[in-house]
């Protein structure tokens, strides 16, 4: 089902002329909370009040930071990003916007390293997790949250999630790297119909596209996650990073380089104990028992 109005998508408190831009450093830091429980880690953008909104000064600093831990911890073996309240994200500040205050203040050329150095590191960050990231979209993913959401190798909606590429409306082009990434979700296509109507789609609408891979309804998203979560846990980790690492560059290096990178790569895999212990595992009928190592 096409939405033809954001109406619906944007709740009154990102509209009610209450948020200040100069938020302070805790404030900031707020913005992305990390948890780890076992194997998994959760990722919840924290910004509630704005509906989740993202691209103030020092959001890519703890994006950064937050998925640098993830990757240096290697018992981790997946992970899972979403959104407190009901919105996954809003996207960019619009009421920053109109103001053209915070990272849209002052000249073009200033506005660029912002987005390079602030949202972009953001969209960096995020595509830089090694191991396999399930977004669970809780509720809307408009413009650079709809994005982000891509940036997941699967996705997960509640069925009261709404999904919009909606720069052109507000007089945008999609400034995060969405022109790369949505075409190699949903096809060019899809994404084109997405980003040049500037239309929302509901969660049955994303899940017919390919958008998301299945739809739930809200109180069970989170359970749903952490059970795909436990299932991708199964699997020794460090082969896990690997292959991932091979996906990832599948999307855009020739076939004859990635025949290279898996030979390469599964060298490497079968001098694992990983590799030594799923083998017996499987002549003796047990479920694995994966150390990475």
């Amino acid at each position: 089902m096409l939405c033809h109005t954001l109406r619906e998508v944007f709740a009154a408190p990102f509209f009610d002329g209450k948020q200040s831009f100069n938020r302070s450093r805790s404030e900031t830091l707020s913005v992305l909370k990390l948890e780890k429980s076992g194997a998994v880690a959760t990722l919840t953008i924290d910004r509630p009040e704005t509906r989740n909104s993202l691209g103030e000064e020092g959001d890519g600093d703890v994006f950064a930071a937050l998925c640098g831990e993830i990757n240096a911890d290697r018992g981790l073996r997946c992970a899972i990003l979403t959104g407190a309240g009901p919105a996954f994200s809003a996207g960019g500040n619009v009421k920053a916007m109109r103001a053209r205050a915070g990272t849209f203040a002052g000249p073009g050329v200033h506005i660029r390293e912002r987005y390079r150095n602030g949202i972009h590191r953001i969209v960096r960050a995020l595509w830089g997790i090694e191991i396999p990231l399930i977004a669970a979209v809780n509720g809307p993913a408009i413009g650079l949250g709809n994005d982000v959401a891509c940036l997941a190798d699967m996705r997960i909606a509640a069925d009261g999630a709404v999904f919009g590429a909606t720069f052109l409306r507000i007089g945008l082009v999609p400034g995060d790297g969405g022109s790369w990434i949505l075409p190699r979700v949903i096809g060019m296509a899809r994404a084109a119909e997405l980003v040049f109507t500037a239309d929302t789609i509901d969660a049955q609408t994303a899940l017919s596209w390919g958008l998301v891979s299945k739809v739930v309804a809200a109180d069970a998203l989170m359970g749903e996650a952490r059970a795909l979560a436990e299932r991708v846990c199964r699997q020794p980790p460090d082969v896990l990073r690997l292959t991932k690492k091979l996906m990832r560059e599948g999307m855009t290096t020739g076939f004859d380089t990635i025949l290279e990178m898996s030979a390469a790569f599964q060298s490497l895999a079968h001098l694992t104990e990983d590799h030594g212990e799923a083998v017996a595992a499987f002549f003796e009928k047990r479920p694995p028992d994966f150390k990475g190592r």
